[in-house]
């Protein structure tokens, strides 16, 4: 297979406001919202990861710090948080990122993808080579969107409307769209309501993949 760098770009600059409490350090299991988020794009084969900070950021960076695989993250802040949407945190994101081939795109309280679902997208970007690809739930383009590298200066320079998807919509034939069954692809936690559902999802997920696991691997007696 052909060698390349894939990278994350976590976005999580935001106050929280829909969910009335903060969301990057609500806990999931036995992690944040979003140390579980940032730890699925390393267990989907990202390299490192670039997360883009706003409301609390030293405190949620000082977090983050302490696993394992914090040597593989780094931080930007978007001091202008309040005042500006997603697509400004995203570039700021891209400017900050390590050198790579394609990163994935990941609001910060989205866990739940499956790595396989990360490794589809890769494989999809390598045949391809499209600039931007995305995973297709029952018809409906969801997260995380693989970038090229190759669409940084375009995302940098964009200020037309309707946000990074206006800039999406102008690649025609170069966005492509990969077909997949993971209910992740679609679990965020805007409200208290979408958090419930997330967890009872993962929880059953890991009752699921332990089971599996003993099945394929039994204990000798």
């Amino acid at each position: 297979m052909l060698l390349m760098t894939i990278n994350g770009l976590v976005l999580a600059a935001g106050q929280s406001n829909r969910m009335g409490d903060f969301k990057p350090l609500m806990r999931i299991g036995a992690h944040t919202l979003l140390e579980a988020t940032v730890g699925s794009l390393f267990a989907g084969g990202a390299e490192h990861v670039t997360v883009v900070l706003g409301h609390r950021a030293e405190e949620v960076a000082a977090k983050l710090t302490a696993r394992v695989w914090a040597r593989g993250v780094n931080f930007w802040v978007n001091h202008e948080y309040e005042n500006t949407d997603m697509l400004r945190s995203i570039q700021l994101g891209v400017s900050a990122l390590p050198p790579c081939d394609a990163f994935y795109l990941l609001p910060g309280d989205m866990p739940a993808v499956n790595p396989q679902t990360f490794r589809r997208l890769a494989s999809e970007f390598i045949r391809t080579d499209a600039r931007v690809i995305f995973p297709m739930l029952r018809g409906r383009r969801k997260h995380p969107p693989l970038v090229s590298a190759r669409c940084v200066a375009d995302i940098l320079a964009y200020r037309g409307d309707g946000g990074i998807r206006g800039l999406w919509q102008q690649y025609g034939g170069d966005l492509i769209e990969v077909a997949t069954e993971d209910p992740g692809c679609a679990l965020d936690a805007d409200t208290a309501e979408d958090l419930e559902r997330l967890i009872r999802y993962m929880e059953a997920k890991r009752v699921q993949d332990v089971a599996e696991a003993e099945h394929n691997n039994p204990i000798p007696r």
